[in-house]
């Protein structure tokens, strides 16, 4: 799914209400019937003060319609109308006229300079002050008050974006941190971002019934991944098909005192479905490799302790690299060797990361469909510093377009850039999942589906959704702390089998 420009927004906006057709103000209406039957979800106790602090615009329309709609399900709602500017948007003043056509329902005014009101311990906060086209900081009385807010022992809701913050830039100025935003049609690009997308909390893309041909004219490079998306890619299997149609993957990976890296990457490429899995390992793996996981084939290096030959390639559709596999001059050389070499895609993950950030030459060296995996600190020794989430976010599309390749830059929400500046963000997984040999889990998964011979690009998404959604199944069952890099490989099975349910 794309993640539209602020701007696309507003222009479908007032596509729906040309095409639906449907008045603004009937549109405001179900935007705001929508996100009230959310709210009523996550917050069904009508006994908790609702407070609701409403801006001149149309995200103050919203939370004026929301308020009534709230209050008519019987919730104490209390509104206040923040007079941030002097005239109210055309729908707003409609909404704020309907709200006081309402007997008994409470509103009270916030001028510049009045006393911060007052909320109860326990209340529930609904922020509707500024939306998504904000276009400078929050800063004096009104930072105060979204301050304040912040500071109350309350929980936080959001109408579409929390207030102060952009919808595609760095933040600056007072910020509303909300625990739950309810965001219209699609989600904001900040909101998949590390110095943005804290403020969210947990978000929720809410349908409102926007054109659904409006969408076809967008041309936008971001996107995000969508379980129903990723059900469309994955490949249904054939009653006469056998190992060898399942394609024959090989990890290089480990060293003396990190051969659990190799067994965790055997482990999930074989989970993935590949039909044939060989680790390429020194020799002080091959007891480890052979008892941990029978079902490997343990090809062993002529060192004892280290990688530092490669081996026959021509076997193997698909090769990863790097778990656990250490930067020691004679490995370094046999990576060398390994990209001259290899006619097959690469995923490189780890010490291959290293020291391709050491070699940065064999960059453009990389065989046609090569796959790198880093982490934020690896990506950096990548390409160098950057100031922010969305100057990295900048660099990791540069990168990919420069250098031919696919880059899965892992975290909350893994970008996967293409090399045609094309990034997609991913939607599944959970804190849980920093853990020691996750990223050893991705590389095994993203490698047996490219031996079955998934287009990079697939590989790439279904790899990052599913290493998510195994890891949300595992932290639901064993709870988030307790959660194990080989827990994820355990659920991956039925993290496949709920993206088939989702197409259903």
């Amino acid at each position: 799914m794309q993640i539209p420009a602020t701007q696309q927004i507003r222009d479908w906006d007032a596509y729906t209400i040309k095409h639906e057709p449907i008045s603004s103000l009937e549109l405001m209406e179900r935007a705001s019937r929508i996100y009230s039957e959310w709210f009523k979800r996550l917050s069904p106790d009508i006994s908790k003060p609702v407070y609701i602090f409403c801006g001149p615009g149309n995200n103050g329309g919203d939370g004026l319609a929301i308020g009534r709609l709230l209050a008519q399900d019987h919730y104490e709602v209390q509104v206040f109308l923040c007079r941030i500017a002097p005239q109210l948007s055309e729908d707003t003043q409609a909404n704020l006229d309907k709200l006081k056509g309402m007997r008994g329902m409470p509103l009270s005014e916030i001028n510049e300079g009045d006393s911060l009101p007052e909320v109860p311990e326990g209340a529930v906060v609904i922020d509707a002050l500024f939306g998504s086209g904000l276009n400078r900081p929050v800063e004096g009385y009104w930072a105060n008050l979204i301050r304040h807010l912040n500071q109350l022992k309350a929980t936080r809701f959001s109408v579409d974006i929390p207030s102060g913050l952009y919808a595609d830039k760095v933040p600056e100025g007072s910020i509303f941190r909300a625990d739950h935003t309810g965001t219209f049609q699609r989600p904001k690009l900040a909101f998949f971002l590390a110095d943005s997308g804290q403020y969210t909390g947990e978000w929720e893309v809410l349908d409102i019934g926007l054109h659904p041909d409006f969408e076809k004219q967008i041309d936008n490079k971001y996107h995000y991944l969508t379980a129903v998306e990723i059900a469309g890619l994955l490949r249904s299997r054939d009653k006469f098909d056998h190992k060898g149609t399942f394609g024959h993957a090989l990890l290089i990976a480990g060293s003396h005192g990190k051969v659990g890296a190799a067994l965790l990457a055997a482990k999930a490429c074989l989970r993935a479905g590949c039909g044939l899995i060989s680790v390429h390992a020194p020799k002080c793996a091959y007891e480890i490799l052979q008892i941990g996981f029978p079902e490997a084939m343990v090809e062993c290096d002529s060192h004892k302790y280290v990688v530092s030959e490669i081996g026959n390639l021509s076997p193997y559709k698909s090769i990863g690299t790097g778990p656990g596999l250490g930067t020691n001059a004679l490995t370094e050389h046999a990576l060398k060797d390994l990209i001259d070499k290899a006619e097959v895609p690469l995923v490189l993950d780890a010490d291959a990361l290293n020291i391709l950030a050491k070699n940065k030459t064999w960059l453009d060296e990389l065989p046609a469909g090569s796959v790198l995996t880093p982490h934020p600190g690896e990506f950096r020794r990548l390409v160098g510093e950057t100031a922010n989430s969305f100057q990295e976010l900048d660099a990791l599309g540069a990168f990919a377009e420069r250098h031919g390749v696919h880059v899965i830059l892992k975290g909350a929400h893994s970008a996967i850039a293409a090399p045609s500046g094309e990034i997609w963000f991913n939607t599944s997984g959970n804190p849980g999942m920093g853990t020691g040999g996750s990223g050893d889990v991705l590389t095994g998964i993203l490698t047996g589906l490219l031996a079955q011979g998934y287009h990079t690009l697939d590989a790439s998404r279904l790899a990052v959704y599913l290493h998510g959604l195994a890891g949300d199944i595992a932290g639901e069952e064993l709870q988030q702390e307790s959660l194990l890099a080989g827990d994820i490989i355990d659920h991956l099975g039925q993290a496949f089998g709920n993206i088939r349910e989702s197409a259903k």
